[in-house]
């Protein structure tokens, strides 16, 4: 029964995330004008700033974060993110017991990411896609904050015992703005985090450290232009 509850929470977030990578190819299709020898558009202009949240879905849980974003031109945006998420090592294995609390066995610490990136964003198909639809791809390097607490603590009475590293890190990352409201922004983004410790690294399980962490995160934006 453990099993296939477990079976079932990996299941549905790959069935999530392989819903975001075929959704956004979909969506650039259907926003598409008719025939390649239409005449040109002519492109929306969008207000310079953005500022806003971002909800992200990993193996590990949610996380949360926020951003900036500053138009240089149509198609280049500079950026700077911020955010925290929970990860963990593909190697634990979550059981719930007839309480309904939940375990990992051999768990030490839990583990948080707090990245501060900063990148470029750039737009794709601009004078091929109505402007409903803004598909880009991004990329971010940057400091990163790794948190730990104690797994045998209580969760937030373990913030009490938390100990932190710094490294450096970054993503790539593939997604679109969605609609022509020009005072808010709705998009997603699907990314590949990369954090490299230059020591030991992190032990999230008992005696196995880790020296890189990370992984693939589906990130639902929202904020408002100015």
């Amino acid at each position: 029964m453990l099993s296939i509850l477990k079976w079932k929470k990996n299941n549905f977030m790959k069935k999530l995330l392989l819903t975001a990578i075929l959704l956004i190819p979909s969506l650039i299709v259907n926003a598409q004008g008719i025939g390649e020898l239409a005449p040109e558009k002519e492109i929306e202009i969008f207000p310079d700033n953005a500022l806003g949240l971002d909800i992200m879905f990993s193996d590990g849980g949610i996380g949360l974060g926020g951003f900036y974003r500053r138009q240089f031109s149509n198609t280049f945006t500079g950026f700077v993110d911020i955010s925290i998420s929970e990860t963990k090592d593909e190697r634990e294995f979550e059981y719930i017991d007839y309480f309904g609390q939940t375990y990992t066995i051999g768990k030490k610490n839990r583990v948080f990411l707090v990245p501060i990136n900063f990148g470029l964003q750039y737009r794709l198909f601009e004078k091929v896609i109505y402007d409903n639809l803004r598909p880009y791809i991004n990329a971010g390097v940057g400091p990163s904050m790794v948190l730990t607490t104690p797994y045998e603590r209580e969760f937030f009475n373990a913030f009490g015992y938390a100990e932190t590293k710094f490294t450096v890190g970054g993503y790539v990352g593939f997604g679109a703005n969605f609609g022509l409201d020009k005072s808010s922004l709705v998009g997603i983004n699907l990314r590949y985090y990369v954090v490299h410790f230059f020591d030991e690294g992190v032990e999230s399980l008992a005696g196995r450290f880790k020296k890189d962490i990370g992984g693939v995160y589906l990130t639902i934006n929202l904020g408002i232009m100015y």
